[in-house]
């Protein structure tokens, strides 16, 4: 079902089913990331193997801090980029199913700065998953034609549609060593990483 329709899609959430939502880089795959059964089911319709883990969105600090440990670092980055265009790899808290991180005690977690994502987020009251709306290793179509295209009108219930999307991926930082390391450069630089880490 396309639409624009927020409650829709949080009662396919609430039933561990799928739906594809805008977010301020791409159109994400969202499933309740405490639904085992719902998460399995992201990895099944991308093709994704298990042993990539998938990352989460949360709507605000209180639900980051549900999901995994906030170090002062984490904290600095967090309240400057987000919700934006950052996403942070941190100690995951117990909550988080290891289907989700493949086995690994680190989650990736992002605040996207989309209205329509966070309202879902919001009405929601939990986190979830954030991976991008494509089939395993093609391309991310920005509009969702071509993404309902690639899954072939299969697998999920809800598509909300607010037109072309940014479509350039957020960069991926991981503060969980002793200094913080950049895995993906995206929208935000590893100089304003490094700014605000330094500086605050």
């Amino acid at each position: 079902m396309v639409m624009l329709d927020v409650s829709e899609a949080v009662v396919a959430l609430s039933k561990g089913e799928l739906v594809v939502y805008p977010t301020d880089t791409l159109y994400g795959i969202g499933a309740d990331v405490y639904n085992e059964v719902a998460v399995r089911k992201v990895f099944e319709i991308k093709k994704r193997p298990l042993s990539n883990p998938l990352p989460i969105a949360v709507s605000d600090f209180e639900m980051l801090e549900k999901v995994a440990y906030v170090d002062d670092k984490a904290m600095r980055l967090a309240d400057f980029f987000l919700p934006g265009k950052l996403t942070l790899v941190l100690k995951k808290k117990d909550a988080v199913s290891d289907v989700v991180t493949a086995g690994g005690d680190k989650v990736a977690v992002r605040i996207p700065g989309n209205k329509v994502a966070l309202e879902l987020l919001s009405r929601f009251g939990g986190p979830i998953t954030a991976t991008s709306a494509n089939v395993h290793g093609m391309k991310t179509p920005s509009v969702i034609n071509e993404i309902r295209m690639q899954f072939k009108n299969q697998g999920i219930s809800v598509y909300l549609d607010t037109g072309r999307v940014a479509g350039k991926p957020s960069t991926v930082v991981d503060v969980t060593g002793e200094t913080v390391r950049v895995i993906r450069v995206g929208e935000i630089t590893e100089k304003e990483i490094l700014d605000v880490i330094q500086h605050g």
